[in-house]
């Protein structure tokens, strides 16, 4: 304690008197330290501290210097002299950092009469240079620990009280120089409810530290485990489970990576802590002198240092609060996420904004196309377009923007975005009209994938008619775009934007689908005058991407309240390491950004505007705390085991999060890594079941790995799960309000198809 009430009062005393401690006493001649200037923090990223004195009037000769370390015993007084080169002018030496020590160093310098004093502060390897806009608690990299309140500014007028402050010099730079610019990103008032926590300590072991992984989430919860989360709000450890960038070079560049079992909630603030950390050799790691610093209540010189120590006893406070020790700790730090009105308020911006214009009128449609007996499952196929309310520039094609307003939200444009769809009637609707529902197509797909089998087999099976259109914004002709931007993510926006508008398009094709003047009042829908499809309910189907964006349509969505996300899953920055469709974009991705640290954190800063456009941002209000004006509704998750596309696990941390409740037997005991399947996704304990649920077919093929890297082994079942007869019964309940145990009750088993 003597340590640090004499080192406090000592640098409130050079902060705030205006003493100047580097001033010489002029008796007889003088010197002057010349650097380090007073109170300046030293030796962060070399290994000596240069002094310089000016002699007037001395004689070289009698000079004597002495270093003390304030607050230290009598051990911690050294003289220095003999590392001194002096004339009659001046002396110089470099000292060697480690054998001053850390901390408050008091230098004397005397010849005679003649003296002078002056202090700074040792701090070996906390350099400071980029103190401004990169956290100094982890020295190796720049933007870690992240997400990071550090990259964050008090904004009394958001409503989590921060936003986003990122400098476009601590992003991530393409191969041809260019940062990304942050300028979206600042718009955020948080972080995603689905970040990623990245890090990064080389050389650790996650197996000798004990930490969880993707296969024990439940060891993240235990009381002596070595990462920490704790939700600042409510206090509750949140689950998580931690893994390593396998496509590191090595284990010293390797990216620490603990990705949320379940989202964080919106707006809540989050803290984490590390302790007990272990290399490959069992030896502990240390923490970094910054982290230090903070965690044994040293006092430094430095404003930058101390204008953060009163955010750090938060921290340190509600890690306290949940039984987490000071002292035991390696890295503490913490994040607020974004809140709903940051996420999704520009989508609903412009959806209450387009209906409230169109009022109870049906959109403005046209059929260009009517052809009958396409095929023996499509007795009719429709094709026109219909008229959406504009909010991008460009006239809204691929790489546009949204155009703000002064209030900050899209605003309208002249024009209307004139948008294509594409409906399937099965035969049978010529006897009972069909039930009606939308269709989300596959990654980079179109509208016309209402013809494929995976959607045919239903509409057969179950009297389903089918309308699609393009989720713009990652449909076919956006493909240039997207290679545009894995080339400098700096246009990421673009697609974050005319993903929103593509959802707003496929809102207003639901309202066209579900007024009875509508798409039934027109003859292309009517066989003898009659409508072949049934307006009274209105449903949405959405398989791989259109699941992925589905449940963020859902959310928003009005005009239905049940929905089916097959292939699904949610978080495209767990997504994209994981699945082999990525393979191909990173041809481009590579190239353009060379250092595999670069494309990893990316995929998290991505996330952020993601948010705006897929599940991951919408599902805390997908089943529950729905939006103003907007239904609750009710989900069926279909997965499939060994998914090569989508991967399990993001599907997992969906179920959690939405509420859903799974069907059990999970898998066979031989079918699976987990320590505890599905862990904590609560079971269906009764059928029939009205409420949201989640099943997994599995089709034989190979288990996922365990690490952040795409299955490749054996058959892709990716389309396996949706076109299995019991799936297509499962669906059929569901849509009718209850499903009943199709797997007769054991874990659901199919077959393969090609």
């Amino acid at each position: 304690m003597a340590r640090i009430a004499l080192g406090l009062a000592l640098a409130l005393v050079l902060m705030t008197s205006g003493v100047a401690v580097a001033a010489p006493t002029h008796t007889q001649g003088s010197i002057t330290v010349v650097a380090p200037v007073p109170g300046a923090v030293v030796g962060g990223n070399g290994a000596t501290v240069h002094i310089e004195l000016a002699l007037e009037g001395v004689d070289p000769s009698r000079l004597r210097v002495i270093v003390t370390r304030v607050g230290a015993h009598e051990h911690g007084r050294r003289n220095v002299t003999n590392a001194f080169t002096a004339t009659a002018t001046g002396a110089t030496a470099d000292l060697d950092v480690h054998a001053l020590g850390a901390g408050i160093t008091r230098l004397t310098a005397r010849a005679g009469a003649a003296h002078a004093t002056t202090f700074f502060d040792v701090e070996p390897g906390l350099d400071l240079t980029a103190a401004g806009r990169c956290d100094f608690l982890l020295p190796n990299r720049c933007l870690l620990p992240f997400p990071n309140d550090f990259y964050t500014v008090a904004d009394p007028a958001s409503p989590t009280g921060r936003r986003i402050h990122l400098d476009a010099r601590s992003l991530p730079a393409n191969s041809s120089g260019v940062h990304i610019d942050p300028t979206e990103w600042n718009r955020n008032d948080g972080f995603s409810p689905g970040q990623p926590i990245m890090l990064s300590f080389p050389g650790i072991d996650l197996a000798k530290t004990g930490a969880a992984p993707i296969t024990d989430v439940g060891r993240s919860l235990r009381k002596d485990a070595p990462i920490v989360i704790v939700d600042a709000q409510s206090g509750k450890r949140w689950p998580y489970f931690a893994e390593l960038d396998v496509d590191a070079p090595d284990d010293a560049s390797r990216t620490l990576i603990i990705r949320p079992a379940v989202n964080f909630l919106e707006g809540h603030r989050y803290v984490v802590g590390l302790r007990d950390l272990e290399d490959g050799n069992g030896d502990a790691i240390a923490p970094s002198r910054a982290f230090e610093i903070y965690r044994d209540r040293l006092t430094t010189l430095s404003p930058v240092i101390e204008r953060r120590r009163a955010s750090m006893e938060n921290v340190f406070a509600a890690l306290h609060r949940a039984r987490v020790g000071r002292h035991e700790l390696t890295l503490a730090w913490d994040f607020t996420i974004a809140s709903a009105q940051g996420i999704a308020g520009r989508m609903l911006h412009i959806r209450d904004d387009a209906f409230a214009a169109l009022g109870t009128r049906v959109p403005t449609f046209t059929v260009d196309n009517v052809e009958n007996n396409v095929s023996s499952r499509v007795y009719r196929r429709i094709t026109g377009t219909f008229q959406v309310p504009l909010y991008l520039d460009r006239g809204g094609v691929s790489g546009s923007r949204f155009v703000y307003g002064a209030d900050g939200l899209p605003q309208r444009q002249p024009h209307d975005y004139t948008a294509q769809y594409q409906c399937v009637i099965p035969p049978s609707a010529v006897n009972t009209p069909a039930r009606f529902s939308l269709y989300g197509h596959g990654l980079l797909g179109s509208f016309d994938e209402v013809n494929s089998s995976i959607v045919l087999d239903m509409a057969v099976a179950h009297n389903t008619a089918y309308c699609g259109s393009n989720f713009i914004g990652l449909a076919e002709d956006d493909i240039g775009n997207a290679v545009s931007i894995l080339q400098d993510l700096s246009k990421f926006p673009t697609l974050a934007d005319r993903t929103q508008q593509g959802f707003l398009n496929f809102l207003f094709l639901g309202r066209v689908m579900k007024l009875a003047n509508g798409f039934a009042a027109n003859p292309a829908f009517q066989v003898a005058g009659k409508p072949l499809v049934d307006t009274s309910q209105l449903f949405y189907d959405g398989n791989s991407e259109g699941a992925i964006f589905g449940g963020a349509l859902t959310a928003v969505a009005q005009d239905f309240t049940r929905s089916v996300l097959a292939e699904a899953g949610m978080n495209y920055s767990t997504l994209l390491q994981r699945s082999v469709d990525f393979d191909t974009y990173l041809m481009i991705f590579k190239p353009a950004y060379p250092d595999e640290y670069d494309r990893l954190v990316s995929s998290g800063l991505i996330e952020m505007l993601w948010d705006r456009g897929e599940t991951n941002g919408y599902a805390q209000h997908l089943t529950t705390d729905p939006y103003p004006n907007t239904p609750a509704h009710t989900i069926l998750l279909l997965g499939a085991v060994g998914d090569h596309q989508v991967a399990q696990v993001s599907l997992e941390v969906e179920a959690r999060t939405i509420g859903a409740r799974v069907h059990r037997p999970f898998v066979e005991p031989d079918r699976t890594y987990d320590v505890a399947p599905a862990w904590g996704i609560p079971t269906i304990e009764h059928y029939p079941f009205t409420g949201t649920a989640y099943f997994i077919w599995d089709t034989g093929s190979p288990l996922s790995p365990t690490t952040n890297s795409p299955p490749r082994a054996g058959h892709d079942p990716h389309d396996d799960t949706p076109r299995q007869p019991a799936v297509l019964d499962l669906k059929d309940q569901f849509w009718n309000g209850a499903i009943t145990d199709v797997c007769n009750g054991g874990p659901c088993l199919g077959v393969p198809f090609p």
